[in-house]
């Protein structure tokens, strides 16, 4: 199988819970498996979990969990007849207060204070922007608004105002409970939606790690960037975080569909600076739902953020819902294996004018210079909590880095890291017994043989988190 250094992020629904199927999804390259809290009920997502770590398991792989929250419902209620057709033109009113369901006229809310945030000459968007209307006058709980862009609306779409400024907060009460479920089987990682600000990561890694406690746990928390209030907001919401989503569809309601794709350029390359991980959401592979094929701009779409240097490229509704799950993983993974080997190695540049104040740190990026320089066949981190392996990610080398931990919940981070692969290996022993042991290690999986070259960075004494401080050069006896 071809290396890859750009990870998968697939998410999990009814198209892909078949055991077999999913199975076969890890072992064709999902190396994160997307659990969306918006649908289901908290066993269901306990099953689930049990499904993932059975499948990955027995396809003799580690994957991460990452539990994706809902997030505020900022909704409109239901219809009588489940939906209904706006024309351009009509009038439509958005009733807070309205319990009897909706029809052609108006429809209830689920997002009880929009009357108070909105404004006469607000523009909503309605169903991920496809429907237009403006605000004529707020009359109490009453949005009277024209409609601008027509077309069908069904229960519990999604309403976004333009330019954003809905204030809803981004951890619900529901969110604080799939949160404890998330936790309970020690999810890897959690997805913030809708977060506004770095208060509302804090928030959500507070939870997190009270949930956690018992378990001896600490997810890594990502920041769904999809509101327009969150750019201003982009690097205090990531020094927050563990790192960030590009969730492209909300964003783009917001912002413009044209603003996006400069914004996905600038939130990677603000990530990899900040040594964050980052994700690209939405869409990428939409035709394939439906398709067995992708299209020309889709592919262009996965390349260009491989190229962007994004860590991750993410799956939605194409592996829960889709028609050919296990297809648009392999085209997926094709697509980045194939932009890999299209990119320039500036590895010399990356470097100019940085200094580096911690040893460990330091130590990462000597393996690096030297491993590109050499010519190795691989870089080896063996490390507890795996900032080597993160620091070594962050800038583009064509050497394989392999992260050797003794910790599962390590291993399992460490597969959203780019260009990283984790294996689980005791370190415990002294330096000499373990440097042996790696290299063994290596060789039974056939990653280096007799005369290739490794770099290999460790801790002395052995086991100390944060104590890389070791780098040596190996050459395979």
């Amino acid at each position: 199988m071809t290396r890859r250094a750009t990870k998968i992020v697939a998410t999990l629904g009814p198209a892909s819970s078949d055991p077999a199927l999913l199975e076969h999804m890890i072992r064709a390259g999902v190396n994160v498996v997307r659990l969306n809290f918006s649908h289901g009920k908290a066993q269901d997502h306990i099953d689930r979990a049990k499904l993932v770590r059975e499948a990955a398991q027995r396809a003799g792989r580690e994957v991460a969990i990452m539990a994706d929250l809902q997030g505020p419902k900022i909704r409109v209620g239901k219809f009588a007849d489940t939906k209904v057709m706006l024309e351009p033109g009509q009038k439509f009113v958005l009733d807070a207060s309205r319990t009897e369901l909706g029809d052609k006229d108006g429809v209830g809310l689920d997002y009880k204070s929009l009357p108070q945030e909105v404004k006469a000459g607000d523009v909503l968007l309605l169903n991920d922007g496809l429907i237009v209307i403006t605000v004529d006058a707020v009359r109490g709980d009453q949005v009277h608004t024209t409609v601008k862009l027509g077309g069908e609306l069904s229960n519990n779409k999604g309403i976004n105002k333009q330019g954003g400024g809905l204030t809803a907060p981004a951890l619900t009460g529901k969110d604080m409970e799939d949160i404890r479920t998330a936790m309970s089987f020690q999810a890897d990682y959690v997805a913030v939606s809708f977060p506004k600000n770095a208060t509302d990561m804090e928030m959500a890694r507070q939870l997190c790690n009270v949930a956690a406690a018992e378990f001896g746990h600490k997810p890594g928390l990502i920041a769904k960037i999809e509101r327009a209030e969150a750019i201003p907001k982009l690097e205090e919401i990531l020094l927050a975080s563990d790192g960030i989503m590009v969730a492209r569809g909300d964003l783009a309601v917001e912002v413009g569909n044209a603003a996006v794709p400069a914004l996905q350029k600038r939130m990677i390359k603000l990530a990899r600076e900040h040594d964050k991980v980052v994700i690209t959401a939405t869409q990428m592979m939409e035709s394939m739902i439906t398709n067995p094929v992708p299209t020309r701009a889709e592919v262009s779409d996965v390349a260009n953020a491989v190229l962007d240097g994004t860590d991750a490229v993410m799956l939605s509704a194409e592996t829960a819902a889709g028609k050919y799950p296990l297809e648009t993983v392999i085209e997926m993974a094709q697509i980045c294996v194939a932009a890999e080997a299209g990119e320039h190695v500036r590895l010399d540049a990356d470097f100019t004018g940085k200094t580096f104040t911690r040893i460990d740190q330091s130590i990462a990026m000597g393996a690096l210079f030297t491993a590109h320089h050499l010519g190795a066949k691989a870089i080896v981190a063996m490390t507890e909590s795996g900032s080597t392996a993160l620091w070594m990610s962050r800038h583009l080398i064509h050497v394989p880095i392999y992260a050797l931990t003794p910790k599962v919940a390590t291993q399992r981070k460490l597969t959203l890291y780019r260009n990283v692969r984790p294996l689980l290996m005791d370190t415990s022993a002294d330096r000499d017994t373990a440097l042996a042991d790696a290299e063994a290690h290596l060789k039974s999986r056939g990653i280096v043989q007799s005369g290739d070259v490794y770099a290999i960075t460790c801790g002395e004494p052995m086991g100390a988190p944060g104590g890389t401080n070791m780098l040596k050069i190996c050459e395979v006896s």
